[in-house]
């Protein structure tokens, strides 16, 4: 039986402004990658989202690719696709931590990032990981990032200590079942 991950799933949030996401895909393993993209981007579409698809080669690419892109300023929101499996070097420990790495710094630098590059032993744990019928771990990545936009836009559009702030409309934002925003405003 297929896992899914919608049990434990946060709904996504709801946005009072449009929001743009870069998917950033490494199709290294195309069927696997094919996956990944179309359980992101239906996640996006759910969420009203608009989503560019850019393709680099290897997961390395992936943060400087986000990087670039964040740069610019023209996205609001990133999602991290692609697939590492495991072979006979320590390259896949190399690929796995780095990326990783790359993706980690460039959230703490404010940037909101979905990771869904699996780190797998086998072709078959990624087919199972990628499929956006059953674990759907490219649309868990796209959430990820539309949950991070939200917190980011609600923290953004509070001004510290002012007598606005409470009454600064939000985007909802839903974290372990409680709300944090006003509801329906």
């Amino acid at each position: 039986m297929a896992a899914s991950i919608d049990h434990y799933q946060l709904p996504l949030p709801t946005f009072q402004s449009a929001v743009r996401l870069l998917i950033v895909v490494s199709p290294y393993y195309r069927q696997i990658a094919d996956g990944l993209i179309e359980g992101a981007r239906a996640v996006a579409m759910q969420a009203g989202a608009t989503v560019d698809l850019v393709e680099v080669p290897g997961a390395l690419e992936i943060p400087t690719a986000i990087g670039l892109a964040a740069s610019r300023n023209l996205y609001d929101g990133y999602v991290a696709l692609g697939c590492v499996i495991r072979g006979e070097t320590t390259h896949y420990d190399t690929v796995c931590n780095d990326s990783s790495r790359g993706i980690t710094l460039l959230g703490l630098q404010g940037h909101c990032i979905g990771n869904g590059i699996l780190t797998v032993e086998n072709t078959d744990q990624a087919v199972v990981r990628a499929d956006p019928h059953g674990q759907n771990k490219g649309g868990g990545a796209a959430a990820a990032a539309l949950h991070l936009i939200a917190l980011k836009r609600g923290w953004e559009s509070r001004t510290a200590g002012g007598p606005d702030a409470a009454a600064t409309p939000r985007d909802v934002i839903r974290l372990a079942g409680e709300i944090d925003g006003p509801v329906g405003a």
